[in-house]
């Protein structure tokens, strides 16, 4: 038997769709349909195909969330992570350093596996009542700063209007009034929910967890619950998901990097497994102080997410798939729901995929199918579809964008 390769064929599903000759596709992304496209191979070889259980058929996927909309995270983790100016020392309001190193960074990245780098992302918890413009110097993200982010693929999620806990709180309003302010102010949904921490009643969280699940969210990150670690190699429980939430903070010690070291011997451990598995980790501040004792220094965020990229990333293995909370959690729902077909005869081969409805509310809607081939191949397609092979060369990927 000629040894087998592996071949990724990832499909990105978004906006309206159009019919095409060599297979249909229906219209409205929100409704059930059916893709179809011909596999036209070298060889004749028998060809499997089987859905990914991650985006890029990547064996570690690793959410990081920064929580309560601090100006650190533009300040300091976004140029350092999609490539840009990192702020020098800048304090804040309230006297603390909210700035960096002043270095220029070039980006850290992992690849799609067909050449193409993609940069670290994370997602943002955020509370619409502390979002503003002034002060100068102030300790909240702008609305500006928050669709910068966006627009670069980080995640917006709830995480309260007023971030309120205690006793007297109205968890339904602070769940839908933070839903209203970023609809009216950045123009989208949000669709996942951060539980936010403080004194409050006994087991408070447990009304913003129904409240949330209530009011259109699809998850819960909570202080109980799954996780944090989950397993995707089968069908994965999405349904009113409550998951456990995990921090990353710096210790009193300011002077080694030995507290990141014991949070990256966790991922190493994760990492060693056999299975791919879902990571989901968060924190608040990530400049020069140790926003509330409940953050990350930039020196050992930049140290943690450097080598998280050196190890894992396009410098490392290249076995990870850095995306936030939204980005996995939306990939893993359609991948469980997708029906996928494929007939072949000879040399060609069909390839059918039945899609469910899908939620307004989703961001992304993305699938990897793995194929077992020796042949190399060609996608025979029309001028409406935009695809992407290495069929000819390493025959191991090709990229689908269904406009």
């Amino acid at each position: 038997m000629p040894k087998q390769i592996l071949l990724i064929i990832f499909i990105v599903i978004f906006g309206s769709f159009n019919s095409f000759s060599k297979g249909i596709i229906q219209k409205d992304s929100s409704k059930p349909k059916t893709i179809s496209f011909k596999i036209k191979l070298k060889s004749a070889d028998k060809v499997k195909i089987a859905v990914s259980p991650l985006k890029y058929n990547k064996h570690l996927a690793y959410s990081f969330t920064l929580d309560d909309g601090y100006r650190s995270a533009y300040l300091t983790a976004f140029p350092l992570l999609n490539g840009g100016k990192i702020s020098n020392s800048s304090i804040n309001e309230w006297k603390i350093d909210q700035g960096g190193d002043g270095t220029v960074s070039e980006g850290l990245f992992y690849s799609d596996g067909m050449g193409n780098k993609i940069p670290f992302k994370l997602a943002l918890a955020i509370n619409g009542g502390s979002i503003r413009y002034l002060p100068e110097n102030r300790g909240h993200l702008s609305w500006s700063e928050i669709k910068e982010m966006y627009n670069a693929g980080w995640d917006i999620l709830n995480h309260g209007f007023h971030h309120a806990t205690k006793h007297g709180t109205n968890y339904k309003t602070e769940v839908t009034e933070n839903t209203t302010s970023i609809q009216q102010n950045l123009d989208f949904t949000m669709s996942h929910f951060v539980v936010p921490g403080g004194e409050g009643d006994e087991k408070y969280y447990l009304e913003y967890e129904k409240e949330a699940l209530n009011n259109g969210h699809f998850s819960v990150a909570s202080y109980y619950g799954a996780g944090p670690v989950f397993k995707v190699d089968s069908k994965v429980d999405l349904d009113k998901m409550i998951s456990a939430r995990t921090f990353v903070q710096s210790s009193k010690d300011t002077t080694s990097f030995k507290t990141m070291d014991k949070y990256l011997k966790t991922i190493d451990s994760i990492v060693k497994q056999k299975d791919p598995v879902w990571f989901n980790e968060f924190t608040h501040g990530t400049g020069n102080t140790n926003l509330w004792n409940l953050s990350i220094r930039f020196p050992e965020f930049k140290y943690y997410m450097t080598t998280l990229a050196n190890k894992y990333g396009l410098k490392g293995n290249d076995s990870i798939w850095m995306a936030p909370w939204q980005e996995v959690y939306e990939y893993i729902w359609l991948r469980d729901r997708i029906k996928v077909d494929f007939q072949q005869k000879n040399k060609e081969l069909i390839v059918t995929i039945k899609l469910p409805e899908i939620p307004e509310t989703f961001r992304n809607r993305d699938i990897s199918l793995n194929v077992e081939t020796a042949s190399k191949f060609q996608i025979e397609s029309n001028k409406d579809l935009k695809i992407k092979d290495d069929g000819k060369t390493t025959h191991k990927q090709i990229l689908i964008q269904l406009k």
